[in-house]
């Protein structure tokens, strides 16, 4: 398996790769971070610390918009966001367009505690790419779009954005860029999930 990170290494008994997705999707076990979800070779979550990344990527954009109502989730298909945008009572509606059935599959069957999400009456499972579902329903449709996809190798700059201690000029200049060309919100929060070291 490969470690976008190598000095972050875990070891990982495999568990269960099954055939016929369009993505390598093993999981495994790891005596420090609990249940392991790979795709492609890269570790998308562990049972430990998954919920530092599922809470900010969802309370954050969430409580910044006064009674959301329509969620829309791309990528997501371990279903772990799903939880936290249902703890907000106001949300009516909670969509998800995953790509691949097989990760949404895998994850009910071997994280189910993370996949929990996918029980709440308000979700919507969409299977396809989430730029053609996004081209397909009205502008406004959503009051939030969370994009929890995999991450192109090397990152993205809207995203992620270096050391908070290391790069502040640099952090500086992206958030004011992004400020100069948007017509939205442009906020910086910064949190750490240990397996997640770029």
């Amino acid at each position: 398996m490969r470690d976008s990170n190598p000095p972050q290494r875990a070891r990982i008994c495999p568990a269960s790769c099954p055939d016929g997705s369009p993505r390598l999707v093993p999981c495994g076990q790891s005596a420090t971070y609990g249940r392991v979800l790979v795709l492609d070779g890269v570790i998308q979550l562990t049972q430990r610390y998954e919920c530092a990344y599922q809470e900010m990527i969802i309370h954050l954009p969430l409580c910044s918009i006064p009674d959301p109502k329509k969620v829309l989730v791309v990528g997501g298909g371990d279903g772990g966001v799903l939880g936290e945008i249902a703890r907000h009572k106001s949300v009516e509606q909670i969509d998800i367009c995953e790509i691949d059935k097989l990760v949404v599959d895998v994850a009910k069957e071997f994280i189910p505690d993370v996949a929990i999400g996918f029980e709440d009456p308000r979700v919507n499972l969409h299977i396809g790419d989430g730029v053609s579902f996004l081209k397909a329903v009205p502008e406004g449709t959503y009051d939030a779009i969370i994009v929890d996809s995999s991450d192109p190798v090397g990152g993205v700059i809207c995203t992620q954005a270096e050391s908070l201690w290391l790069h502040m000029r640099i952090i500086k200049d992206i958030v004011g860029a992004c400020r100069h060309s948007s017509k939205g919100s442009i906020n910086y929060a910064w949190t750490s999930v240990p397996t997640y070291l770029r």
